[in-house]
């Protein structure tokens, strides 16, 4: 899908100069590389795109041979990051995997993968010949999700699990589920973070910033302070911005982790609203290429496989700009295909090779 195709290449463009203006600043006065970030920017976009490739080539019906095992190593993976010594600890998770050269690996963001295609494959081939599959196929299906999505809440990365549960909720409701189910898994999801924040699973952190998201003047050394700075920096830009490489709040670095979750407010400041819009416009132009990717898909796995795509990617967009804007509590999720992170780009980018196949 040629359109589709130019506007990823785009955001990558566009995050890869976004990434490199949020870092070279400081960079350079502190005596440090101030291509740093750039590089290793560039060299997780080259894998990505190899990444990309290969999911594209391979025919994805014959993922559904395969989904066990790329099943078996996304948990394998979230198992090994809570083995103390193994895993590594970044902004209060344990989810990281450390590799040589300074690299990590976040098995949670590949375990999205694993996940659609696994959900996916057990509710499109059932036994029987109704249109909608039986309550057996769906507890099943939910059981393939549920491990993983305990392991992540595990680290804890409520982040990611919101991601992971608006993919198995939008799957399950193009698989035919009564909506019985549909509405009875939102109604868990909702129940289940109010236990999880009353009985202490969420950790300290976490609370603090669902504290400033209600109100900004909360945890003003932490998660308020930062929230603040990212309102404060996207707003200072104006209709046509500062200027790329020029806005005094992003070389200053106010905002803390610009370069991975706030990088959408260095678009703000430098890009300015036409700018912010122009990214805004290329995600929507996504979303609507993969619904017709979707509506065009042959059979059910296809369907299903593009739709949890779909909202993997619809949600965690808008929650991460809208966690910039302070319309939603910030959950330190990255902006796909624009922000600094080699598992997100992984990841993001096997998605989209998952929809060009």
């Amino acid at each position: 899908d040629p359109v589709l195709t130019i506007a990823v290449a785009i955001l990558l463009f566009m995050g890869t100069l976004l990434v490199y203006a949020a870092t070279r600043n400081w960079y350079a006065a502190n005596g440090l590389d101030p291509q740093y970030y750039l590089k290793r920017h560039v060299i997780n976009i080259v894998i990505g795109i190899m990444l990309a490739w290969g999911t594209t080539v391979i025919d994805y019906r014959l993922l559904r041979a395969y989904t066990p095992v790329l099943w078996g190593l996304g948990v394998l993976g979230l198992a090994f990051v809570l083995i103390p010594g193994l895993g590594s600890e970044v902004n209060g998770a344990q989810a990281w995997i450390p590799l040589p050269g300074g690299f990590q690996i976040q098995p949670a963001e590949l375990a999205k993968i694993s996940i659609i295609v696994g959900l996916s494959m057990l509710l499109s081939e059932r036994s029987h010949n109704s249109d909608e599959p039986t309550n057996k196929d769906i507890l099943r299906a939910l059981a393939v999700a549920a491990l993983p999505i305990l392991l992540i809440l595990m680290q804890p990365d409520m982040g990611t699990v919101f991601i992971i549960s608006a993919s198995v909720v939008a799957i399950l409701g193009i698989s035919g589920a009564p909506v019985k189910w549909v509405a009875g898994l939102l109604i868990l999801a909702v129940a289940g973070g109010i236990v999880a924040t009353k009985s202490g699973v969420i950790s300290e952190y976490q609370v603090k910033r669902l504290q400033s998201f209600v109100d900004p003047n909360a945890d003003s050394q932490g998660a308020g302070y930062q929230l603040r700075q990212a309102r404060i920096t996207v707003g200072s830009g104006g209709f046509l911005g500062t200027g790329l490489f020029n806005g005094p709040q992003t070389n200053g670095r106010f905002v803390p982790e610009q370069q991975t979750d706030f990088i959408f407010t260095v678009a703000g400041e430098e890009l300015g609203f036409l700018g912010s819009g122009f990214i805004i416009l290329l995600y929507i132009i996504i979303l609507m290429r993969a619904f017709g990717i979707a509506r065009r898909s042959s059979d059910p796995y296809g369907q299903m496989v593009c739709t949890g795509v779909i909202a993997w990617f619809a949600f965690q967009t808008f929650e991460n700009i809208g966690m910039t804007l302070g319309l939603m509590p910030m959950t330190g999720v990255p902006l796909p295909f624009m922000s600094y992170g080699g598992s997100s780009m992984f990841a993001t980018l096997i998605g989209f090779g998952l929809l060009q196949n």
